[in-house]
C-alpha cells in the first residue's frame, strides 16, 4: 500500500523536484544517501525510489543512483550507534571503528560496483531479465489496495500524499523488524563467533546469513556495535562481515521491485545486487590482504585524533551534499 500512495503521488512532484532541482543520476545520488541518514536505514529509501520509477517520475538509471545512494548511507546508523555506545561508557574506541569500516567498506565495494551496474543498464544487458509479480498477487493489488489508496488520493495534496507513502513505508519496515526475533550477541550461538570470525570468507557468509535474517543491513551491521564493544572480534574480521551484508541487503528491494509494476524494475535492482557481487568476490578471493591494509590504514587515519574523526564526519555529510547539488 505505501508503495502504491508513493506510484500515485509521484506525478505531482515533479514541481517539487524541479524547485530542489533534484534531477539526474548524480542528484538523485545524494538524495538518496541524504535520505538514508534522516531514516536511518537503506531499505525504505530504495523501495521510495522504486514507487517513484513505477510512477514515471524518474528513469532507471537515477533509480539506481538512488538505490545505490541509499546504500551508501545506511551504514550511518552503526557509526552512530557506536558513537553513542562509546559516549555512554563503553570507551572502547573500536565501537567507532566498525561504525567507520561500515562506511568505508560500503563506499569502496558500491563505487565500482555501481559504475559497472550503470553499464549493464545502458547497455540494456539485462534486458531479458523482466520478472513480474504473479497474476493473483496483482489482482489482490488491484481489488484491495488500488481503492483504498485512490480514495486518500482524492482528499491529499500529491506532496502529502508523497509524505503519507515514505511514512507508511517507514512503518512498514519497522513493523517488519518488531516481528524478527532480537538476537543477542551475547547468549546462544552467538556466544560462539570468536571460534570461526577468523577466517574471511565465513564472515563474509555469516555476512549474508544475518541480513537474510533481519533483511536490513542497518540491523545486521548494527549488531557488529555490541559484538565488537565486548571484544567478540577483531576489527579485521568485520571487514568481510560487511562485505556479505551488503550483498543480501538488496533481498527486500528485489521483493519491492515485484511490486512497482514496472517489469524493469527487477533489472535496476539485479543490476547493482550483481555488480556488489562480483565486485566484493573479486576483492575477499585475489586482494582481500591488500584490501584490509588499504581500509585500516584509512581507519587509523579516521580516528587517529578527535579532531581526524570529526573532519571524517565531515566528510560523510559533504559528499552527499556535493552530489545533490551537482
Amino acid at each position: 500500500m505505501a508503495l502504491e500512495t508513493i506510484k500515485r503521488s509521484a506525478s505531482g512532484l515533479t514541481p517539487v523536484m524541479s524547485t530542489l532541482d533534484v534531477d539526474g543520476v548524480p542528484s538523485l545520488f545524494g538524495f538518496g544517501w541524504l535520505m538514508a541518514y534522516v531514516v536511518l536505514s537503506g531499505s525504505p529509501v530504495a523501495a521510495v525510489a522504486l514507487g517513484l520509477f513505477g510512477g514515471g517520475l524518474i528513469s532507471d538509471t537515477e533509480t539506481l543512483g538512488m538505490i545505490a545512494g541509499s546504500r551508501f548511507g545506511a551504514a550511518f546508523v552503526v557509526l552512530l550507534a557506536g558513537t553513542v555506545h562509546y559516549l555512554r561508557g563503553s570507551r572502547r574506541i573500536v565501537t567507532v571503528a566498525a561504525g567507520v569500516l561500515s562506511l568505508l567498506v560500503t563506499w569502496s565495494i558500491y563505487a565500482p560496483a555501481t559504475l559497472g551496474a550503470y553499464a549493464l543498464l545502458s547497455t540494456n544487458a539485462l534486458s531479458g531479465l523482466r520478472v513480474e509479480a504473479p497474476v493473483f498477487f496483482v489482482s489482490f493489488l488491484g481489488l484491495v489496495i488500488a481503492p483504498v489508496v485512490s480514495g486518500v488520493a482524492g482528499l491529499l495534496h500529491p506532496l502529502a500524499l508523497f509524505v503519507a507513502g515514505v511514512a507508511a513505508l517507514i512503518g512498514a519496515f519497522n513493523l517488519f523488524d518488531r516481528t524478527l526475533p532480537e538476537i543477542d550477541p551475547q547468549q546462544g550461538r552467538f556466544r560462539q563467533i570468536a571460534d570461526i570470525v577468523y577466517r574471511p570468507k565465513v564472515m563474509f557468509l555469516l555476512g549474508m546469513a544475518v541480513t537474510c535474517l533481519t533483511l536490513s543491513v542497518s540491523v545486521s551491521l548494527g549488531i557488529l556495535v555490541p559484538i565488537a564493544a565486548k571484544g567478540y572480534v577483531r576489527r579485521e574480521n568485520i571487514i568481510p562481515y560487511i562485505m556479505g551484508a551488503n550483498i543480501s541487503t538488496f533481498i527486500d528491494t528485489l521483493f519491492a521491485s515485484l511490486l512497482v509494476g514496472e517489469p524493469r524494475a527487477m533489472s535496476v535492482v539485479a543490476a547493482e545486487m550483481l555488480s556488489v557481487t562480483a565486485v566484493s568476490l573479486v576483492i575477499l578471493f585475489f586482494f582481500y590482504r591488500a584490501y584490509r591494509r588499504m581500509l585500516e590504514a584509512a581507519l587509523e587515519a579516521a580516528i587517529a585524533s578527535r579532531r581526524s574523526f570529526l573532519v571524517f564526519l565531515g566528510i560523510t555529510m559533504a559528499i552527499p551534499l556535493i552530489f545533490l547539488l551537482a
